[in-house]
């Protein structure tokens, strides 16, 4: 893939505004630290990390169910080898069967809950339980792509397409575009955490 493949916006419009929240956020947390140490965002970080591997391989998982996923009948490097054959792995949600579209829009929901209600556990107050989630969040989304890169690596650049939430449409990027957001999240969060706070 080259530079010409590059898609500065994502589909539909208002997914682009998402980029903003870190920056909103960064903003409006400057005039008081936010009251999360750095041992419940470590704790929070491990969850998120494992969760998201676990996504990662329903998604492989899924992928293989629907036919997507070429070479699964044997090794993971029998997957890999087949993936570096395809030029592109352009996942179109219309492709699956109607029933696991709607499997993986529950699956998609009960995900958001998992990561609030960790982030609930984290949080005293709202602002902070918001910062938690992001925190959250993100960790969870950076683990999701390196687990589908470390088992079947896909994504095969950060301009493949992907195909982000369904909720309440398909929300569809290239893969640079979630990374970055989540990056940026994470820096706002740890820049914005009082390192002093107590448990």
């Amino acid at each position: 893939m080259s530079l010409k493949d590059f898609h500065l916006f994502a589909s539909p419009w208002w997914v682009n505004l998402l980029l903003l929240v870190p920056f909103i956020c960064f903003w409006s947390w400057r005039k008081r630290l936010l009251a999360v140490t750095f041992r419940q965002l470590a704790l929070a970080a491990i969850f998120a990390a494992a969760f998201g591997f676990v996504e990662a391989s329903v998604v492989v998982y899924l992928r293989a169910a629907s036919g997507l996923l070429p070479g699964y009948q044997g090794t993971l490097a029998d997957v890999i080898q087949h993936s570096q054959e395809q030029p592109k792995f352009d996942p179109k949600i219309n492709e699956l069967p109607r029933s696991l579209v709607s499997v993986e829009v529950f699956r998609e929901a009960a995900t958001i809950l998992m990561l609030a209600s960790v982030a609930v556990l984290v949080g005293r107050t709202r602002r902070e339980t918001f910062a938690a989630f992001l925190w959250v969040f993100a960790i969870w989304d950076i683990t999701y792509y390196a687990g589908l890169w470390a088992t079947i690596r896909w994504p095969v650049s950060l301009l493949s397409w992907d195909v982000l939430f369904l909720i309440p449409e398909p929300w569809i990027s290239q893969v640079w575009f979630p990374l970055l957001v989540s990056s940026l999240t994470l820096l706002a969060v740890m820049l914005r955490a009082d390192a002093e706070a107590q448990d």
